[in-house]
């Protein structure tokens, strides 16, 4: 099932989720850093990752509800969509909190600010799989015709006229 939201051929949502999952679950290890060195400017530097992974996840999220209404009714997919969308509204919900908890000092946060991001990157691996599940095992995302000898998604041909290699 093809993405209904695309960029030069591809899933915009599948483009973009990189940025807050890398920018969320890395400023986790920034806040290990701090905890372990005492350096307060590694919690100051994940402060600012969590903002900027909040603002990427909140960009990236429209495009992924878009594919997931294009998923038909009563689906495996629509169900495992709906609890990877569901829970990283939590994961976005959890670094919010932690975020905004932060705010009046960033450089010094708490135990549970660093809790609660530590559950969302947790649930966050949850969702990931959740994702990859819907991509790599249900084909959603995914052109209808991909094998391997497509040619290339600018060229204008679609993915079927090619035959994917011989084993």
């Amino acid at each position: 099932m093809q993405a209904k939201a695309r960029l030069f051929g591809h899933p915009i949502h599948q483009m973009l989720i990189v940025f807050p999952l890398g920018l969320l679950g890395t400023s986790l290890f920034f806040d290990i850093l701090h905890l372990a060195t005492d350096g307060d400017h590694w919690a100051v530097v994940s402060y600012y990752m969590i903002a900027a992974g909040i603002i990427s996840g909140l960009i990236a999220a429209p495009f992924g509800l878009i594919d997931w209404l294009a998923i038909p009714g009563g689906t495996r997919a629509k169900r495992i969509g709906l609890l990877h969308g569901g829970g990283n509204v939590v994961v976005l919900l959890l670094f919010v909190l932690s975020w905004f908890s932060r705010r009046d000092l960033p450089s010094a946060p708490s135990g549970l600010e660093i809790g609660l991001s530590a559950v969302a990157v947790l649930l966050a691996l949850v969702t990931g799989w959740l994702g990859g599940e819907l991509v790599d095992r249900l084909g959603v995302g995914v052109d209808e015709g991909a094998n391997l000898n497509a040619p290339s998604s600018l060229s204008g041909q679609p993915a079927q006229g090619a035959r994917g290699a011989k084993p």
